[in-house]
């Protein structure tokens, strides 16, 4: 699994961090994805991220 942010769409609100520190973290002006695939331990967390978004910004492939 892969994930990607749209930091058009991401507001900084630190969401996705929260729920899975071991996967996003915070850039200067959005949130950023630590790693190129997403390890399985992780994807469920990754997706209960993604859910919750309030903007929608998080892209799981």
């Amino acid at each position: 699994m892969k994930v990607k942010i749209d930091k058009d769409l991401c507001t900084a609100c630190g969401l996705c961090v929260d729920t899975c520190p071991e996967v996003f973290e915070m850039g200067e002006d959005s949130a950023i994805v630590k790693v190129d695939e997403v390890p399985s331990e992780y994807e469920d967390k990754v997706k209960e991220a993604a859910e919750n978004c309030p903007t929608e910004a998080i892209n799981i492939e």
